[in-house]
């Protein structure tokens, strides 16, 4: 396999893009060699929809689209980030709150810890920020047959 490979969509902000995106990144990961049952493919759908509803839900309107950025670096680390135009970073609840919505960002950190990742958040440019997780990449280097596109 190629010793960088990457993907990138820009969705609109709206609640339907999270199931698109979702869809996105495990489709290209599939096509890099992912199984589409394993176990990882299951831990980034739930970690790319919480990262995508963020982007949508709380951006307050001020943000009319998100990107999902994706990267595997020599076979050894994947990189997801999702990209907004909103300055405020997202804010760390503390483990008591009793809400019914507001834990994404615990359950992002979390899973990616329970993978041996990092999570990250850093300013773009622009004035917004991206919300990134690394993850280890462990699995086979063969990738995966498909009619979709290919990385050389």
């Amino acid at each position: 396999m190629a010793d960088h490979l990457e993907a990138s969509v820009t969705l609109p902000s709206d609640p339907a893009s999270v199931a698109a995106a979702r869809s996105y990144v495990v489709s290209t990961l599939v096509e890099w060699g992912l199984p589409a049952d394993a176990e990882a493919a299951d831990t980034v759908r739930l970690i790319v929809s919480e990262l995508a509803t963020n982007a949508v839900q709380h951006t307050f309107g001020q943000s009319p689209t998100f990107t999902v950025d994706i990267a595997l670096e020599r076979d050894e680390q994947l990189r997801i980030g999702v990209t907004d135009s909103h300055p405020r970073f997202p804010k760390r609840l503390p483990a008591a709150v009793q809400q019914d919505n507001g834990r994404g960002m615990v359950i992002i950190r979390w899973l990616t810890a329970e993978c041996g990742g990092r999570l990250r958040v850093r300013p773009t440019r622009e004035g917004g920020k991206t919300v990134s997780i690394e993850l280890p990449w462990t699995v086979p280097a063969e990738p995966v047959a498909t009619t979709g596109r290919q990385e050389p």
